[in-house]
């Protein structure tokens, strides 16, 4: 049996911090080196957002979860795994884990302005603290959302801020590339969709 006394017990309860240190560094919410992912995303009204978190080898058959909430002790879990690969879905959120690629991924759908908040991406460790990193989400206003068929990709896209068509004020037109912007009215052209946003 070893016995420590005087200095030689001060020396050996600092060379335990010290090596205790990096442990601590891997539970600390928000910690890269067990868990990432995207500092903010954005999207707009009516869309879907996808948030994609990665983690280290070994914690795939751990729990994984969605919370939201600025505060990371208070935050409110929207959607939890099943420590399966199964999808996971609740309301407007889903999340499912993709245990061979190290990644989780959560969709929130039909979005609202209000969805606009601060989230985490988490891991559940039972009898100790969850793991976790913290997501920006901003959602936007939408003025509209347009669809046309695949033979008007080349075709210019605008936006009309009158009733009567024939007499409507152009606010913002496509000039041949896929986003246009004037005042405020911002149009973006993605997958035979067009989206008139109207910001502030």
């Amino acid at each position: 049996m070893l016995a420590f006394n005087g200095h030689q017990g001060e020396t050996w309860a600092g060379w335990t911090m010290w090596l205790l240190l990096p442990l601590l560094l891997l539970i600390t919410p928000g910690s890269s080196y067990v868990i990432t992912g995207p500092e903010e995303v954005s999207d707009l009204e009516q869309g879907s957002l996808t948030v994609q978190c990665h983690y280290d080898p070994g914690w795939e058959t751990y729990r994984k979860w969605w919370c939201r909430g600025a505060e990371w002790k208070y935050c409110e879990i929207l959607v939890t795994t099943t420590e399966t690969e199964w999808e996971v879905k609740k309301d407007r959120v889903s999340i499912k884990d993709d245990q061979r690629s190290c990644v989780f991924t959560v969709t929130m759908e039909k979005l609202r302005q209000e969805d606009t908040d601060v989230y985490w991406c988490g891991i559940e460790r039972n009898g100790a603290a969850d793991l976790g990193i913290q997501v920006k989400v901003t959602i936007g206003p939408v003025a509209a959302r347009c669809h046309y068929g695949p033979r008007w990709e080349a075709y210019m896209k605008q936006w009309c801020g009158e009733a009567d068509e024939s007499s409507c004020t152009i606010l913002v037109q496509t000039t041949g590339s896929k986003q246009a912007k004037k005042n405020r009215a911002y149009i973006d052209q993605e997958k035979r969709t067009f989206t008139v946003t109207l910001q502030n």
